[in-house]
Formats: C-alpha cells, sequence, structure tokens
C-alpha cells in the first residue's frame, strides 16, 4: 500500500498544500473548522508527516509522545532531557512537543501524535481543561501528567510537593529573622500558586515570634514584566508596612521583582530579601544572584518515562502520584532582617 501524501491530504480536506503544512507545523495560522477539516483527512489517509516517517514505521520500537506546555521555559527543557536520556536508556523512541501555551495547539498535538501512533503520552499542560484529554482517557491511551494532578484521579502524575516549596522559603525568611512577609503569586487561580501560598503560610504562622499574615502581591502572569508590575504594587506599600522579605512564585518574577526595586534604589538583600522557585541557570545572572528552590526536573522526566512505561505494559494498573521534593539553594538574595 502507498504512503499518503501531504498533496492527497490537501485534495481530500479542499485546501491547499501550504494549509496541512501550517496545520501540522503552525496551527495557530489555521481556523477551527479548516484545522479540524485537515485533521480528519489526516486520520482518514493515514498520512504520517515527513519528518516522522523514519521513526514510524512496520515493526519499530516503542514509541511514545511528549507534549509540554512551553519548550521556551527552560525548565521544560530539563524535563524534556530526562525523559529522553530514560528513553534512550529503555530503547524507547520519543516525539516531543510543545503547546507554547495555546489549547488550541496542544488539542492539535494530541491528535498528531495519536496520528503517529505512539504508544503513550506524557503531557505538561497548559493551564484549565483541554477535553481532548478526557477523550484519550476514554479510548485508554496511556497517560501520564508532569507537574499536574488529576482531581478524578484518572490519569498518573509526577509532581513537586508545591507546599514544601511554600514551606521552605517561609522557614529560611523565618530563620533570617523576618516577620513581614509577602508573597509574588504569578496566577492566582494556578493550583500551583495556591499550594505555594498555603505552604508559605503554614511556616510563617507557625513561627514561635509574632508575624504579619503574608501580603499577596498579585501577578497576573509568571514573566519578568509581571515581576516588574509586583514591584510597584510593592513601593506603593507604606514604608513600615512593607514586607521585609519576599517569596516569588518563580525565579523570572524575582528577577522582574529586584529590578523594579533596583530602580529606586531599594537593595536586595539589604532593604527586602528575595527567594524564588526554579533555579533556572540564568538566575546566578539575575540583578543579585537568586537564593531559590530546585526541583528534581530531569528526575521528573525520568519518573515520567518509567511510570508511562509500566502503564503500558500493564494497562489495568493502579493511577501512580509520586510526590518529588525540592531542595533550597542559597545565593545572595536573601539576607538577615536589618529593619
Amino acid at each position: 500500500m502507498l504512503m499518503a501524501t501531504i498533496r492527497a491530504v490537501a485534495s481530500r480536506a479542499g485546501v491547499s498544500v501550504g494549509t496541512v503544512s501550517n496545520v501540522i507545523n503552525r496551527p495557530s495560522y489555521v481556523n477551527p473548522e479548516t484545522r479540524d477539516r485537515v485533521l480528519a483527512a489526516i486520520a482518514d489517509l493515514d498520512f504520517i508527516p515527513t519528518q516522522y516517517r523514519r521513526q514510524f514505521r512496520p515493526g519499530r520500537e516503542r514509541v511514545i509522545g511528549c507534549v509540554l506546555a512551553n519548550m521556551e521555559n527552560p525548565s521544560f527543557i530539563d524535563v524534556a532531557m530526562g525523559i529522553d536520556d530514560e528513553a534512550s536508556s529503555c530503547g524507547v523512541g520519543v516525539v516531543i512537543t510543545h503547546s507554547a501555551e495555546d489549547s488550541l495547539r496542544e488539542q492539535h498535538n494530541f491528535d498528531l501524535l495519536m496520528q503517529l501512533r505512539v504508544h503513550g503520552l506524557i503531557v505538561a499542560p497548559v493551564q484549565g481543561e483541554n477535553p481532548r484529554l478526557e477523550e484519550l482517557v476514554i479510548k485508554g491511551v496511556p497517560l501520564v501528567y508532569i507537574d499536574r494532578f488529576d482531581s478524578e484521579e484518572k490519569i498518573s502524575s509526577v509532581v513537586v510537593d508545591r507546599l514544601v516549596v511554600g514551606q521552605l522559603a517561609g522557614e529560611h525568611l523565618i530563620g533570617l529573622g523576618h516577620r513581614d512577609v509577602g508573597f509574588v503569586s504569578g496566577p492566582i487561580d494556578s493550583h500551583f500558586v495556591r499550594n505555594q501560598l498555603h505552604g508559605l503560610r503554614s511556616a510563617v504562622d507557625s513561627s514561635d515570634d509574632v508575624a504579619r499574615p503574608v501580603r499577596v502581591l498579585s501577578a497576573v502572569g509568571w514573566y519578568i514584566a509581571d515581576g516588574l508590575a509586583a514591584a510597584e504594587e510593592f513601593l506603593s506599600i507604606p514604608y513600615t508596612e512593607r514586607p521585609t522579605a519576599v517569596f516569588c512564585a518563580n525565579d523570572k518574577l524575582a528577577v522582574g521583582f529586584i529590578r523594579g526595586c533596583h530602580e529606586v534604589g531599594i537593595r536586595v538583600p539589604h532593604d527586602v530579601s528575595v527567594v524564588s522557585y526554579d533555579d533556572l541557570a540564568s538566575s546566578a545572572d539575575a540583578p543579585v544572584p537568586l537564593t531559590t528552590i530546585r526541583p528534581p526536573r530531569s528526575l521528573m522526566g525520568r519518573s515520567a518515562l518509567q511510570m508511562l512505561l509500566r502503564k503500558i505494559d500493564n494497562p489495568t494498573t493502579d493511577v501512580e502520584r509520586l510526590i518529588l521534593q525540592p531542595d533550597l539553594i542559597i545565593h545572595e538574595s536573601t539576607g538577615r532582617r536589618t529593619i
């Protein structure tokens, strides 16, 4: 049987070859109705894009798909390397895609990987719910989440203990004498943020000395610009009421927050201590080298691959949940309370 061509897909869907190429490589460029028509044609014709054909041939090794929320985030690159390293040692092929924090692109990646007949999926999902994941569960596709719990406990997962992340940050700052702690949150509807905040509050509230309630400095996103905005909110607080230490939900927020403070002469850590989460390679190059909490990213990837292989080998196995512990890495952005 001859392998279907991209021209055949275009003809079946009634679109140009360029549109088919966009659906495969740049799905956000194509309107949803056209994209669905092209995906249906791909499914009908069992079309496999050229760049994947060598990996998907009869009698091939096991191949798994990986859909990561944002490969522009260096932390996901470390996770992907862990997946790939473990897969290589197990003789398993991997196709890695990323969704650019776009739910439509994520859905396209699921569809494409299913057309490639991968044996299972590792998913670091974008925020919110994607109904296509529920369809895959119903179809019995082996799935593992990275850094996301499935509230319905249908999908196995490997996560970092975000409660412990918040506790480590709080205990470190309390240990340095700080009794007024702020939290630069990132999107407050994120379960990551809620758990980090809960852990931080637990550490602060457990202090032997009287401490003020944690003050939340809201940030709408995860990026440096959002940290700068949080710094503006921090600076609007009367001097005598400002937190003397701040925990930022990730390193980029911390970099922005420190920059915003430095622009008006607020010194880190002399005037305010800052601790963050991620330990990205770039964090040591921040305006002040960051004290940060390091997740075991490579271990997350390796563990997710092992978990998925167990699910592939034994589809009736129980849903698993592996909770990994982070480490506090002390640099120069935190110090003893001086005011």
